[in-house]
């Protein structure tokens, strides 16, 4: 059981659950395809080899913190809350009531669009901005989130793509 349903308050209960995109990995594998691309240049006493090393740890190391993103960030719309938790040591949580809820941007780069991914902003009452990068088919929670705030008859109806 992960934050979310460890924290859930009496009667509420999970609509819907975001996920972080597969894309932020890309990167990472790029850097170790150009990495090995550099190591194979065969020039042993050139700079080609020595960048190669330094960009495959750079590129693990990314790879690494993205697989550690999406395995603990949770994203959630309750019959209450909207709620959103990242980090493993470091933990980061936004939970915002559904009375609370002033509109939900959406921003997704051409990429973002072609494979699926982008930023939600939850905006809060009294000008809170809380973006959460690199969400599975932001537009998907949104309209989830958004539906759950009108039906509780809260927030302030604003929607933006």
């Amino acid at each position: 059981m992960g934050y979310i349903d460890n924290n859930l308050m009496n009667n509420e209960r999970v609509i819907h659950r975001g996920h972080i995109h597969w894309f932020i990995f890309i990167p990472g594998a790029l850097g170790v395809v150009i990495a090995f691309i550099l190591f194979g240049s065969g020039q042993e006493s050139g700079i080609g080899p020595v960048f190669g090393l330094f960009l495959f740890i750079a590129s693990v190391y990314g790879l690494l913190k993205a697989l550690i993103t999406k395995l603990t960030t949770e994203l959630g719309v309750t019959s209450k809350r909207v709620i959103a938790k990242t980090g493993f040591i470091r933990r980061v949580t936004v939970e915002l009531n559904h009375s609370k809820v002033e509109s939900f941007n959406v921003d997704q780069s051409i990429l973002g669009r072609i494979f699926g991914f982008g930023t939600i902003v939850v905006c809060g009452t009294g000008g809170g901005r809380t973006p959460i990068p690199g969400i599975e088919k932001p537009l998907e929670f949104r309209r989830y989130a958004m539906q759950t705030v009108d039906e509780n008859g809260l927030g302030s109806n604003n929607v933006t793509a």
